[in-house]
């Protein structure tokens, strides 16, 4: 099997860098018109920027305003949107579920397509492929593309001035990326390109989790503060670049399965990907059976930040055993990444794997709160 590594043709990444954002199309050799996949927050915070920066590249565009969840519906309307103005190029702005559309538009459409993230809330930008989900929420495919995204422009004062909860929830996702590389490499899994891992990945992957550990709790004062610092920077960057590349490149194991398990229980709707990834990993690591000392590094850090370890933390405390069997079921699933790892899977060692995740949870809070 051949080794393949895959990643955007161009990030850029700073303080005020959608100012940026026509220069850097026409540098790529990109032209309009443009079709902008935004959603609510984009468009106040950034629709003066855009008509200054791509009136001054000659870039005509229109905004498509997105409806809140990447369905095939939603999906068909952005196609119709782009044919109508005859975009050459899709520029998605927003969170990962518009990040997700613009790709899956411009994909549909054999067109380029520029990611700018308004939040660090997955690593989803640098991907070449999106995650699509029923009308009701529940995860229902990953759709995978030729190619990267030919851009991916991070504005960090744009995203400084996000909700805490957002940039945690990214923190989540990212924080899975290097225990799942980890287990592709070992059983020697197909990445999300087909091919082996590169140790470049790995190395990535593996960056990402230390930057984490180092930055998480100093990126969250600077959001509380609204003003970027270099902490978020490098948080920015570990949730966006870092994770991405080290995902896709090294490919996902029990955590993102069991994140799409858990999307069959409707008390976790209200719960973020990441959120849902976050409880997913430390489930992961029962069902490896861990050493205590990495369980407990990964509870600490998750305890920090505020990310779920808990049934209760993720909408379903003390869930019934069918409930569990039917997240495991799907998780288990024929072709679900969970069969990446080294260990023997089934729908049992899964609901045992969650239930020692929550208890875990369970026990590590009340060991911190007893030394408070």
């Amino acid at each position: 099997m051949l080794k393949v590594f895959c990643a955007p043709a161009r990030y850029t990444q700073g303080p005020n860098a959608t100012e940026q954002l026509g220069p850097e199309i026409l540098n790529l050799g990109l032209e309009g018109p443009a079709l902008i996949v935004a959603g609510r927050s984009a468009i106040r915070l950034l629709s003066q920027t855009w008509a200054e920066t791509l009136a001054a590249a000659g870039i005509r565009y229109e905004v498509f305003p997105f409806s809140g969840e990447c369905t095939a519906v939603e999906i068909m309307r952005g196609d119709e949107a782009a044919r109508a103005i005859g975009a050459r190029v899709v520029i998605g702005a927003g969170g990962g579920k518009v990040l997700d559309t613009a790709r899956a538009i411009a994909a549909d459409l054999s067109m380029p397509v520029v990611n700018c993230p308004t939040l660090a809330s997955s690593d989803a930008p640098c991907s070449a492929l999106s995650v699509v989900y029923t009308e009701a929420g529940a995860w229902e495919e990953y759709r995978i593309y030729r190619r990267n995204p030919d851009l991916v422009l991070v504005d960090t004062e744009v995203i400084a001035k996000s909700p805490v909860r957002l940039l945690v929830a990214g923190m989540g996702d990212a924080l899975a990326t290097w225990f799942e590389a980890k287990a592709c490499a070992e059983t020697g899994a197909r990445n999300m390109r087909g091919g082996a891992s590169t140790r470049s990945a790995l190395a990535l992957a593996e960056l990402c989790y230390e930057t984490l550990l180092a930055d998480g709790v100093a990126a969250i004062e600077a959001l509380r503060r609204q003003v970027p610092n270099e902490a978020l920077e490098r948080l920015v960057e570990a949730n966006t670049l870092l994770s991405g590349l080290g995902f896709e490149s090294s490919g996902l194991a029990a955590a993102h399965a069991i994140h799409n398990g858990l999307t069959t229980a409707a008390g976790t709707h209200s719960y973020m990907h990441g959120e849902k990834v976050a409880f997913g990993l430390v489930a992961q690591l029962m069902l490896e059976s861990q050493a205590e000392p990495v369980i407990n590094e990964v509870l600490a850090f998750a305890n920090s930040v505020g990310l779920p370890t808990t049934f209760a933390d993720i909408g379903i405390g003390g869930p019934a055993e069918e409930t569990l069997e039917i997240i495991a079921k799907r998780a288990t699933a024929p072709g679900e990444t969970i069969h990446n790892e080294p260990v023997p899977v089934s729908v049992g060692a899964v609901v045992e794997a969650m239930r020692a995740a929550d208890a875990a949870g369970r026990a590590f809070r009340g060991q911190v709160g007893a030394r408070v």
